[in-house]
């Protein structure tokens, strides 16, 4: 079960970093919510998704064009040479005669299908379930860049904490070897005191190093995830608020609302409607055809004619009867695919569980480390003063002050860490369950609507154009 109330609220009083709040709550920190914002107006990854499901709409269209008529225009121009021999029939042999004319045509030609043994119904029923379900992806993807942004976050700040205690815990080594050198030099302790005290002053400074470096790293992660340089960042807080009470509540929140799962289900329906259209192959096709057009100078059974004009109508009725077998082969695959996301939805839904439980377990074993990290450190800061008296009367060596010395920096340490898997881990336990969006999250950020783009291409007969929407 998760803790509530003021025992989490008094022990975050602590703050995420040790020597780093003072700083981070300066005028004009950056903040959890505005990375979350700028991660979901700016992630590429994020936009990349939204304009695939732009690309996804059309589909609908596309399929729809299969009601409508289909018109073609024609024109011709060229050049016609005639040469004719006719007999006289008088016995003086035959007669040549020779035409030239610059004949030219324009028609036009309409089609439209009647009955095609509903497929382009299908076809329509399996774009828009393709619709809805890159719509769960898009969702999901959301869920994604906030999920990495709020982690990529609390790394920076878990690392400038670190760093800053690398330098509190080198400078306290340097005081140590400091105090070291001069009771040395009065004959109080050994060069090995003193070389125990350098040996401990110069790790500090190889390992203030690769934490630097860390920082290093990141920061650059996070300006990859929300395309901000962090500065001076101020300290993130769990989402307890937005969780549900029980991990069965989560799990249950998790199968039902899960994009993941949505979108396996909508690509059921659409796999169903494929079926659907691959059988419409074996359907007859009836069609209606009209065709107007007018010829001007050309010859017809050897007379010139200025200028004709035809038109016509005919109702076509096709049945197919073999194909090759191909149609076959398509209607088998179909069938398949359509099992196979059947499989997917399940495979989705043990992933979603699996998730939900995994991230559940992180959040209450992070509340407990921190627990038990803050009774670390208030002991080890008691050991310590302890020691470091008793070094002073000679009871304790130089060795003895340096372990205790890292035991409180590997405390405070394991604090930082804690808190900050505290934070992310509530942010994952969100995503898990399928609720980790900037809705949910209240970001003060014009959320993308992805049925704005829908509605303007849905009925839309022409046009090149994107539509001016989202």
């Amino acid at each position: 079960m998760m803790r509530s109330g003021s025992g989490w609220q008094h022990c975050w009083v602590v703050l995420l970093l040790v020597g780093y709040a003072a700083t981070a709550s300066a005028a004009r920190s950056q903040t959890l919510d505005q990375a979350l914002v700028s991660a979901y107006d700016a992630n590429p990854s994020l936009n990349s998704q939204r304009a695939a499901t732009r690309a996804t709409d059309e589909y609908v269209p596309i399929a729809l064009g299969g009601y409508r008529p289909q018109v073609f225009g024609s024109a011709s121009i060229g050049t016609q040479w005639v040469e004719g021999r006719y007999n006289t029939g008088t016995g003086n042999g035959s007669v040549t005669s020779h035409y030239k004319t610059d004949p030219s045509s324009i028609g036009i030609t309409i089609s439209q299908t009647i009955y095609d043994g509903l497929k382009t119904a299908n076809s329509v029923r399996g774009a828009e379930s393709q619709v809805k379900g890159q719509r769960e992806l898009l969702r999901n993807t959301e869920q994604t860049v906030l999920l990495d942004a709020a982690t990529a976050y609390m790394n920076v700040l878990q690392n400038s904490a670190l760093v800053d205690l690398r330098k509190q815990n080198l400078a306290a080594f340097q005081e140590e070897l400091r105090s070291a050198r001069e009771r040395f030099a009065v004959g109080e302790i050994t060069r090995t005191d003193v070389a125990q005290a350098e040996a401990s002053v110069a790790n500090a400074q190889s390992t203030l190093a690769e934490a630097t470096a860390n920082l290093n790293t990141a920061g650059a992660v996070f300006f990859q995830v929300t395309r901000l340089k962090a500065s001076k960042l101020a300290p993130g807080r769990p989402i307890d608020p937005m969780l549900p009470k029980s991990l069965d509540a989560a799990v249950a929140m998790g199968l039902s609302r899960h994009p993941a799962i949505l979108a396996a289900q909508y690509a059921v329906d659409q796999g169903q409607a494929n079926v659907k259209v691959s059988e419409a192959a074996l359907s007859p096709t009836l069609t209606l055809n009209g065709e107007a057009a007018s010829q001007y100078n050309y010859y017809d059974d050897g007379d010139p004619v200025a200028r004709g004009t035809s038109a016509a109508a005919t109702l076509n009725l096709s049945v197919p009867i073999y194909q090759g077998g191909s149609e076959f082969a398509n209607i088998r695959e179909s069938k398949e695919l359509l099992s196979q996301s059947r499989i997917e939805v399940d495979v989705n839904r043990d992933q979603v569980r699996a998730n939900v439980v995994q991230y559940w377990g992180a959040l209450v074993a992070a509340k407990d480390a921190i627990e038990s990290a803050q009774a670390s450190v208030a002991a080890n800061e008691i050991a310590l003063r302890g020691v470091r008296q008793e070094w002073r009367v000679g009871q304790r060596t130089t060795l003895d002050v340096l372990n205790a010395q890292t035991a409180l920096f590997d405390a405070r340490a394991s604090l930082v860490t804690a808190q900050r898997d505290r934070v992310v881990a509530s942010y994952a336990v969100l995503s898990s369950v399928g609720e980790l969006s900037a809705t949910r999250l209240k970001l003060k950020v014009a959320t993308y609507n992805p049925k704005i783009h829908y509605n303007q291409v849905r009925d839309a007969w022409i046009g090149v154009r994107t539509p001016g929407g989202q």
